[in-house]
């Protein structure tokens, strides 16, 4: 069972939203005005608040972007005042009507926007209904997916949301054959959980439901979320076997993230392309996606290497579930930089190599010291890497790939190591994690694939 309460509101958040001690909605100046149509929704109901922004405040959020800062809010208008997982108008500082959105009183996202003026213009149906949008988005997400052929018959894994990108802040989905795992990372997600279950249960294929809600992001929206017992459907299983690419991976429903990196995907599958015949070492492997790729693709020695045993025991029960050769592809307890630092010291090297680690940077305020960390991790597996051989490389580190600055690190660490690279592909997410480009935040992953000279 699944307990949720509101933590007390910090009193330094609720300075920079007044509250207008006005009983009525709409201004007198926005009345001589003629009505928006979320205005002509919003007069028919009562006790809804109006979220008014700071002038100059407005034009990036009409241009797309969906998280308000609690900055950008000059004062709310209504009484009684909003509480978290309300809807809300959003205003411009005329207070004119741009949108609207699901307030949180404590978070430093104040409201997260979910329509236009202008859309609900166009299409007024779903205007001020959180449910009817909600429909609306996951009904959107699915035949996006399906026009990207997924699921296919080779392909059962893959994400059907993607927070922002498919327009749902704070919602994640991913689907592992006919399980959903549900990520919840907003207040207003764990308010609307019901109709979210019920909704993705009527996706084609999907028979069970595992709720995953993010305890640390959400204490930061301001509930206190306590996990008692399991957390899924009836009969939900707590390992499922899914394929990708053609390629079967027993997934572990407790595991890392939402138990799979669907994201790699394209990444994998390229991986398996340039294998043949090469020696092929995986670093932070995980539960052994690219290296089992790469003896899908015919490589001729096959090594990967992680630090959590939990993984390497689905990366060695994968070996058996698509009866590859045990002799040309194994798994090792290893931490990165000390099996990488002893390979050099032995002069040991290989054609191909991957380096996908854990995020090193977390937040902007940790990126300079994670920079270092990058650093070092690239020149240890360059110097492991065959001159004239491939280095796979990767940062899931939302605050890195926003910053431009892994392509420097990768030069850096080339110096270090008195190696030059060419960059041969860069790459993000797989297709099936779109990314809406008025909010570059939603950008997290980079993987480079560079020749080592």
């Amino acid at each position: 069972m699944l307990r949720m309460k509101l933590l007390p509101v910090p009193a330094r958040l609720l300075k920079p939203r007044s509250i207008s001690s006005s009983p009525t909605l709409f201004s007198s100046t926005v009345a001589a005005a003629a009505a928006t149509t979320l205005e002509d929704v919003a007069s028919s109901r009562k006790g809804l608040a109006k979220v008014v922004l700071k002038k100059g405040k407005t034009q990036v959020f009409k241009d797309g972007n969906p998280m308000v800062y609690s900055g950008a809010v000059d004062r709310i208008i209504g009484r009684p005042p909003p509480k978290t997982g309300d809807v809300v108008l959003v205003a411009d500082g005329s207070e004119r009507t741009i949108g609207w959105g699901l307030y949180n009183s404590v978070s430093m996202f104040c409201v997260r926007l979910m329509q236009l003026e202008e859309e609900a213009t166009r299409d007024p149906s779903y205007a001020l209904d959180m449910e009817k949008l909600l429909e609306a988005r996951l009904d959107a997400a699915a035949d996006l997916r399906q026009s990207l052929g997924l699921p296919s018959a080779h392909t059962n894994v893959y994400r059907l949301v993607n927070s922002e990108g498919d327009r749902l802040s704070g919602l994640i989905v991913d689907v592992f054959g006919d399980v959903a795992v549900i990520a919840s990372s907003a207040a207003w997600v764990e308010k609307y959980k019901q109709e979210i279950e019920f909704l993705v249960g009527r996706v084609k294929g999907v028979k069970h439901i595992k709720w995953r809600p993010s305890i640390d992001i959400l204490k930061e929206e301001g509930l206190e979320i306590s996990i008692q017992g399991d957390n899924s459907s009836a009969s939900c299983p707590g390992r499922v076997k899914v394929m990708e690419n053609g390629i079967c991976y027993l997934v572990s429903l407790e595991g890392q993230k939402t138990g799979f990196y669907a994201d790699q995907r394209e990444s994998r599958h390229l991986i398996s392309s340039i294998s043949r015949d090469q020696k092929v070492l995986d670093v932070c492997c995980y539960s052994g996606g690219f290296a089992l790729n790469a003896a899908f693709g015919g490589a001729s020695d096959v090594i990967g290497i992680d630090s959590s045993l939990p993984a390497l025991e689905l990366a060695k029960e994968n070996i058996q579930l698509n009866k590859l050769d045990p002799r040309k592809i194994s798994f090792l307890k290893e931490e990165a930089t000390e099996f990488m630092k002893g390979a050099a010291a032995r002069n040991e090297s290989w054609d191909l190599v991957i380096l996908d680690p854990p995020k090193l940077a977390p937040r902007k305020k940790v990126l300079q010291s994670a920079s270092g960390m990058y650093r070092n991790l690239n020149s240890l597996a360059m110097q492991i890497t065959k001159r004239g051989g491939l280095l796979m490389t990767c940062s899931c580190s939302g605050a890195m790939t926003q910053s431009g600055l892994f392509l420097r690190i990768l030069q850096g660490a080339a110096a270090m190591t008195g190696r030059r690279i060419t960059v041969l592909r860069q790459a993000g997410a797989a297709c099936d994690h779109p990314i809406d480009p008025s909010y570059p935040e939603g950008a997290y992953l980079t993987n480079i694939l560079l020749r080592v000279l």
